[in-house]
C-alpha cells in the first residue's frame, strides 16, 4: 500500500489538502495527515476543521510564530524525524506558506518522492514570501500539480520535464462547490445582517497593505469611498486588527471577527463586489461569478484577470475607486476556467498512485533538451 504524507499548517492549506486527502483515501492509500501548527489561533485553525469536515491531524507539529527563518526551521526540525518514523513513498505539501516549503526541503533531502499542488504559479515579485516559497518548492519537487494552464507554461519556460507536470485543476474549487450549499443555507447572512446583493466584502492581510501605516491609510482612504456607494463588510485578519484599530476604519466600512470557511463563502457569494489581497479569494470570487477587485500590484493567479472577474487595481486609492465603482456599475460576466471543476483532487490522487509505492527519484528534475 502506498503511504502518502499530507502537510497542511495554515488556513489557506486546509481547503487545498481536503480534496486531495478524500482522494488518496478513497483510492485506498494510507494517508498521514501531519499539521505544523503555523496557525494555531482557533479563528485560524479549528473552525477551518471544522467547517470542512477535515479529520484531525495524525501529528500536529505545534511550531507556532515567528519570523520567516524561525518558522520554517522549526517546521524543518520537527518534520525531519517525522519523515524518517514514517518513511513515507510520497509527502504532498499544498500552496505556498512556510510549512510548505521547510516540508519540501526535509522531503527532497530525506529520499520521499515530493509533490507539490498548485505548481507552476507565479507573481513574478520577490519581494513576496510567498514566491520565493513556492518557486523554491517547485524546483525540488517531484509532481508538480498545476492548477491552471498559465502554472504549466511558467513551469515548462522554466525547463521542468514534461513527465514532472500535471494539468490538475484547482483544489480550492473542490472545496468550495463541495461546501457551497452548506454555506448559503448556513445562516450566515442573517446573522450578519445582511441581504444579497447589498454590500461589499473587504478582506486585507499582505505584508505590504498592511504593515505600513501610509499604505494602510490610503487604502481605507479608498475603501471609504468605495463605502460610499456601496456598505462594505472587512472581517479583521487577525495581522491586521491592531493596526485597523490605530489608524481609525472609515464610515461606511463595518469591520467584524474573522469569519470561518462556510461563513465566508457565504458572505463572498452574496456579496455585489468584493476587494481583497487574497490570492485564494481572487479564486474563489472568480468562481462564484462576483466581480473582484485586486489590492497588488501583481498577482500569481493571471488565469482570474484573463478567463474571470478579477480586476487588478494595485494601492493606489484613485485607481482602485475607479476599479471598485466601475464594476459596480458594469459588472464582468461570470466566466470559469476549465478543469475548476471540482474534480482536482481526483485527479491529483490518479497521478500520485499511478507512481507506485518505493518509487526512484530521477536523478533531475530539468529537461535536457
Amino acid at each position: 500500500m502506498t503511504r502518502i504524507v499530507c502537510v497542511a499548517g495554515a488556513r489557506p492549506n486546509y481547503m487545498k489538502i481536503k480534496p486531495v486527502l478524500d482522494a488518496l483515501e478513497a483510492r485506498g492509500a494510507e494517508v498521514v495527515l501531519v499539521h505544523t501548527g503555523q496557525h494555531y489561533d482557533p479563528a485560524m485553525n479549528e473552525v477551518f476543521f471544522r467547517d470542512l469536515g477535515l479529520r484531525p491531524a495524525d501529528h500536529f507539529l505545534g511550531v507556532g510564530s515567528g519570523s520567516h527563518a524561525i518558522q520554517t526551521g522549526k517546521v524543518m526540525a520537527a518534520f525531519e524525524p517525522l519523515v524518517a518514523e514514517l518513511a513515507p513513498d510520497v509527502v504532498t505539501v499544498v500552496g505556498d506558506v512556510n510549512s510548505t516549503v521547510a516540508c519540501a526541503l526535509v522531503t527532497a533531502k530525506a529520499g520521499p518522492l515530493l509533490a507539490h499542488v498548485e505548481a507552476g504559479l507565479r507573481s513574478r515579485d520577490w519581494g513576496m514570501p510567498e514566491e520565493v516559497n513556492r518557486v523554491t518548492t517547485d524546483r525540488i519537487s517531484d509532481f508538480l500539480l498545476a492548477p491552471s494552464p498559465d502554472a504549466v507554461d511558467n513551469l515548462r519556460t522554466e525547463g521542468y520535464r514534461e513527465d514532472q507536470i500535471h494539468l490538475v485543476g484547482n483544489v480550492m474549487i473542490d472545496t468550495l462547490l463541495a461546501n457551497l450549499d452548506r454555506a448559503r443555507s448556513s445562516g450566515a447572512l442573517e446573522r450578519y445582517g445582511l441581504t444579497p446583493g447589498s454590500y461589499g466584502l473587504v478582506t486585507l492581510h499582505r505584508p505590504a497593505n498592511v504593515d505600513d501605516p501610509a499604505v494602510l491609510t490610503d487604502l481605507l482612504k479608498a475603501l471609504g469611498e468605495v463605502a460610499a456607494h456601496c456598505p462594505l463588510v472587512l472581517p479583521v485578519h487577525p495581522r491586521a486588527a491592531g493596526r485597523l484599530a490605530a489608524i481609525g476604519v472609515p464610515g461606511g466600512v463595518r469591520t467584524v471577527a474573522p469569519a470561518g470557511y462556510l461563513d465566508f463563502i457565504a458572505l463572498q457569494s452574496a456579496a455585489r463586489i468584493v476587494l481583497t489581497d487574497s490570492g485564494g479569494v481572487q479564486e474563489e470570487t472568480t468562481a462564484l461569478g462576483v466581480p473582484c477587485v485586486t489590492l497588488r500590484e501583481n498577482t500569481e493567479r493571471p488565469i482570474t484577470v484573463s478567463q474571470g472577474t478579477n480586476v487588478l487595481a494595485g494601492r493606489d486609492p484613485v485607481r482602485i475607486v475607479s476599479t471598485a465603482l466601475s464594476l459596480l456599475a458594469d459588472p464582468p460576466p461570470a466566466r470559469r476556467p476549465d478543469l475548476w471543476d471540482g474534480r482536482a483532487g481526483e485527479r491529483i490522487a490518479d497521478v500520485l498512485l499511478a507512481a507506485g509505492p518505493a518509487h526512484p527519484r530521477p536523478t533531475s528534475r530539468l529537461s535536457q533538451r
